[in-house]
């Protein structure tokens, strides 16, 4: 089973470690390094990855129509001839014995505009009983065409599985590539979603650290007397609150790690996996344009391309439908030559030496008398495409409120860091002012407690504003389907 053991050298060592972010020896994984692993070893961008080879194999079987074919037979019959005597008792009395051997080779195809040819030579040995079975062949070499001059003749008619194949080829690229992206994007975020939940454990620490050295400080003044027991029994509880939240974020590292991890390819999950060592990604600088996003946006996003691809198939299924609704008017003809001999030697001899030319050529006509099943399938037709068309107009809007909302998301991250930030300072320099404070007397244990809560809820406040800034430009990227330039990614066309 695939492991990502190359990471975790150190994991044995490791494996009853504590939770945390400063860990000595452990592997180390960057965001890229989850990228490329992901790229390598996701398992829904492999299966994506079989469409492409499947979308090419059937653009080859679409194409093999056109390829010429060769075919021979070998046939016989024997049919004896009878006349009834009209005695009684006596019954049919045999007259002769009819022989028939036939022999065909040759080459057959269809070409892109309809035509179906025969290059072939045939013969044909006729025996009759009252000759003494003697052999009679009857050899043809030649050509023969059927053209259709309406209903089945261009390029809309029979290029219809080809136009479709390549259609699909593109629309399996384009999902090979929303694939990529939605994995590059899912790592991204899961990847972020790790950080935070150390940057959540952390805290959770940070704060029980703050109520274990405000306890140890009311313990020392209590023994001095200098505050109450009520004190010194509110540190202590404050301590005992923070058991919980520091069960739950580990609870919430093991969780989110074990998210990433599924998305680079891992596929056993044990709690005693050693934690890897992460290194937080700078946040990318990305200049909003709206317009420029949208067009972009249209250009590259794999879902609206796919929309437009499935819109030339429909255009094909109503070229090929309304084509389908003409008369049925062939033209066929053939030009060739006969041998005839006692021997087939003798007979393809005179084929050979062209001595008996010959031709034919006819119309063949087919008109339905209603037409009703060639016109519902038209009205279909055009009607799957005009509905296409009104989706594909639909998604437009969408996409260009997705990126709208996604532009504003960017600012309003980048936003809340800064402001959770001088937040975050301040909460600091008013905790120690608090604590400077309560040692000279003039504040209490519980005001303490409060200026700690706030602390930490700023720290988380960063913490969180940071995770949904590098997850807002991951979505950004996202919407207008330019992850993987972001990142230098660059896919394979096979």
């Amino acid at each position: 089973m695939r492991r990502i053991l190359p990471l975790l050298l150190a994991a044995a060592a490791l494996a009853t470690a504590p939770l945390s972010r400063a860990q000595d020896a452990v592997p180390t994984l960057t965001q890229d390094d989850a990228i490329r692993l992901a790229l390598q070893h996701n398992k829904n961008l492999i299966v994506s990855s079989f469409g492409k080879g499947i979308s090419r194999a059937n653009l080859l079987a679409a194409r093999g129509q056109f390829e010429p074919s060769l075919y021979g037979n070998r046939s016989g019959s024997d049919t004896p001839a009878q006349a009834n005597t009209g005695l009684i008792g006596v019954g049919l009395i045999p007259l002769y014995d009819y022989r028939i051997d036939n022999y065909a080779v040759g080459i057959e195809g269809l070409t892109p505009i309809g035509t179906k040819y025969q290059v072939y030579e045939s013969s044909e040995n006729e025996r009759f009983s009252f000759y003494g079975y003697s052999s009679d062949y009857m050899t043809f070499g030649g050509f023969q065409v059927t053209q259709p001059l309406l209903q089945g003749f261009g390029f809309d008619a029979n290029l219809q599985q080809v136009r479709i194949a390549k259609a699909n080829r593109g629309i399996s690229d384009w999902a090979y590539r929303g694939s990529a992206i939605t994995t590059v994007t899912n790592v991204i975020v899961a990847y972020s979603n790790l950080l935070l939940a150390h940057d959540q454990l952390d805290a959770a620490r940070r704060s029980r650290d703050l109520a274990t050295t405000l306890l140890a400080g009311n313990e020392k003044k209590y023994k001095v007397g200098d505050i109450s027991q009520s004190d010194v029994i509110a540190a202590r509880a404050y301590v005992a609150l923070y058991e919980e939240p520091i069960l739950i974020a580990e609870r919430g590292v093991r969780d989110s790690q074990n998210s990433l991890r599924e998305l680079i390819g891992e596929e056993v999950f044990h709690e005693d996996e050693p934690l890897f060592a992460l290194v937080p990604p700078a946040v990318p600088d990305v200049t909003v344009n709206l317009k420029a996003d949208l067009a972009k946006a249209l250009e590259l996003r794999p879902d609206y391309q796919q929309a437009r691809l499935g819109i030339v198939k429909d255009r094909v299924m109503e070229a090929a439908a309304r084509n389908a609704l003409l008369p049925q008017v062939n033209f066929v003809g053939g030009y060739g030559y006969n041998g005839y001999g006692s021997t087939l030697s003798a007979s393809r001899q005179m084929v050979d030496n062209h001595d008996n030319p010959s031709y034919s050529a006819g119309l063949e006509v087919t008109i339905p008398l209603t037409l009703a099943t060639g016109r519902g399938t038209l009205r279909a037709a055009r009607l799957t495409r005009e509905q296409a068309d009104e989706d594909l107009r639909r998604r437009e809007a969408d996409i260009a409120v997705a990126v709208a909302t996604a532009a504003g998301q960017i600012e309003t991250t980048r936003k809340r860091v800064a402001v959770d930030q001088i937040a975050y300072d301040l909460a600091l320099k008013a905790l120690d002012a608090q604590e400077k404070k309560r040692l000279a007397g003039t504040s209490t244990t519980l005001e303490v407690i409060q200026q700690q809560e706030a602390v930490s809820s700023a720290q988380s406040a960063v913490a969180t504003a940071l995770a949904s800034q590098r997850q807002a430009v991951a979505v950004y990227d996202q919407t207008l389907g330019t992850t993987l330039e972001r990142h230098d990614i660059k896919l394979s066309d096979d």
